[in-house]
């Protein structure tokens, strides 16, 4: 399937393994000229490398608001605008409403939600005077049900779903759409390391396995295609059948 996005610039953020960079790949294999970033200048050049497609490594730490914003002015200089966004970033610890203390949670927010609002800060103003513009986050199937011991995530990704459906009623008359991609238990180091065996973790998924990388990144880049104008303001799980739930 023609995706109608060759040339198309994206800045695809948190890319240097795991999700961020299996839509990064996605993204450049589709002709799309891609920045990508991680906070160690090693691993992102070797991603960026195993990207191809003249893909372009930038170092930036998006776990803080002005690290966030940075990346996307670095990407729009890189490529000369920025077309699409792709939002991304590591998870806060684990733990509980018992273990976690009050001053967990700003960091967690500014992680998981506040990051999100400042790429959009600096990318959507360009994409609306374009009159094109892919906004998609990568958040997680806790904003439907949130997961144990992940008190931290299930806040802080609850409040940027909120944000994003905001933004997206607010920019669709100007061809700018903006969705979010809720992704169960996929193969990355952040669910291996969350779980003492991880090959448990396919025994609730109703698809008989956990998720590839490359099944959550196929489905961001449809949400970047021309085909997908009119898909804006969704939420999307992309789980295996894990969420239970009828909405």
């Amino acid at each position: 399937m023609n995706l109608g996005i060759a040339g198309r610039r994206a800045a695809v953020a948190a890319a240097s393994s795991g999700l961020g960079l299996a839509v990064a790949r996605a993204l450049a294999e589709e002709g799309v000229a891609v920045a990508m970033c991680s906070r160690t200048r090693e691993r992102i050049e070797q991603a960026a490398r195993d990207v191809g497609h003249d893909a372009i490594p930038i170092v930036a730490d998006v776990a803080h608001a002005d690290g966030a914003r940075g990346f996307v002015r670095d990407a729009r200089d890189a490529l000369g605008g920025v077309d699409i966004l792709v939002t991304n970033a590591g998870g806060p610890p684990p733990g509980d409403f018992s273990s976690v203390a009050l001053d967990q949670y700003e960091p967690a927010f500014e992680l998981n939600c506040l990051s999100t609002i400042a790429m959009c800060t600096e990318a959507v103003p360009g994409m609306r005077q374009r009159g094109w513009g892919r906004v998609v986050a990568i958040t997680s199937i806790a904003v439907r049900q949130p997961i144990a011991n992940l008190i931290l995530s299930n806040t802080a990704r609850a409040g940027v779903t909120g944000f994003l459906k905001t933004l997206a009623r607010e920019v669709a008359s100007e061809g700018v759409t903006v969705n979010s991609l809720q992704p169960g238990f996929h193969a990355t180091d952040r669910v291996t390391s969350l779980h003492d065996d991880p090959s448990r973790l396919a025994d609730g998924v109703p698809a008989g396995e956990i998720g590839r990388p490359e099944d959550l990144a196929a489905v961001a880049a449809f949400l970047c295609s021309e085909s997908a104008r009119y898909v804006t303001g969704a939420a999307i799980p992309v789980d295996g059948g894990a969420y239970a739930g009828l909405l």
